[in-house]
């Protein structure tokens, strides 16, 4: 099947522009967790209960050479960082809380990201899951579209992706967004490998960076180098297409 190309429009560029500048290696602000904004997706495109079947194993935070254990806040970029710790100030979506858990598991409490933990779930597709397989890796990046990325999805196309014919889109659509190595906060810019097989390419550094910057469906990241327990993640704004064949 053609691959379906969709432009992410002005929804998700929106969220990155209500998020203020990051805080760097801040560690996020303490008190209660506030409640996620309503996505406002229609159906298909539903959060189902917290991944049901996912594998709840914790695991440690990162530690340095010495066994000392790393601020998970310490390699923050982006210029929503201190929104995101303002919004999810503690708990298992905050920064320090995803660093317990693999990633897929991490990402399903994270209130930012419902409609991404549909989409590898199960929850648009049941012909499409990739908890496992994101939870059993090892040492990957994950570029992992907001709610908002996903709002500005048109009716038409969540309906192909929630079709069985849709499975092997959303599969290389969800894929194309997984490096298959770390992708360093600190010095991000290069061309990565995707589990999907194809590259992408990142661009510039701190506040400013790009995925894909001159493709049709480029991507800002709003807060990057979030570790959980086996990956890297980098917040953005907007779904990454692969190419088409």
């Amino acid at each position: 099947m053609k691959r379906s190309r969709i432009l992410v429009t002005a929804g998700a560029a929106a969220f990155a522009l209500s998020l203020s500048a990051c805080g760097g290696g801040d560690e996020p602000a303490g008190g209660a967790a506030e409640q996620a904004p309503d996505s406002s997706m229609s159906t298909p495109m539903q959060t189902p209960s917290q991944t049901e079947g996912m594998d709840e194993d914790m695991a440690t935070p990162s530690e340095s050479a010495d066994g000392a254990m790393m601020d998970p806040a310490a390699n923050l970029v982006g210029p929503g960082c201190e929104g995101y710790a303002e919004q999810v100030p503690d708990g298992a979506g905050s920064v320090s809380g995803m660093a317990q858990d693999p990633v897929a598991t991490a990402a399903s409490n994270n209130p930012l990201l419902t409609q991404l933990t549909a989409a590898v779930s199960g929850g648009v597709n049941p012909d499409v899951n990739l908890v496992d397989d994101l939870n059993g890796a090892q040492d990957i990046t994950v570029f992992a579209p907001v709610d908002e990325a996903f709002a500005a999805l048109d009716q038409a196309t969540l309906d192909t992706l929630a079709s069985p014919e849709g499975a092997e889109t959303l599969t290389s659509i969800l894929t194309y967004h997984v490096v298959t190595e770390p992708v360093d906060p600190t010095a991000p810019e290069g061309d990565y490998a995707t589990l999907q097989g194809g590259d992408l390419t990142v661009s510039g550094s701190g506040d400013e960076i790009t995925v894909n910057t001159d493709s049709d469906a480029p991507a800002s990241v709003i807060c990057g180098g979030v570790q959980t327990a086996n990956a890297t993640v980098y917040l953005i704004d907007s779904l990454l297409m692969p190419a088409e064949d």
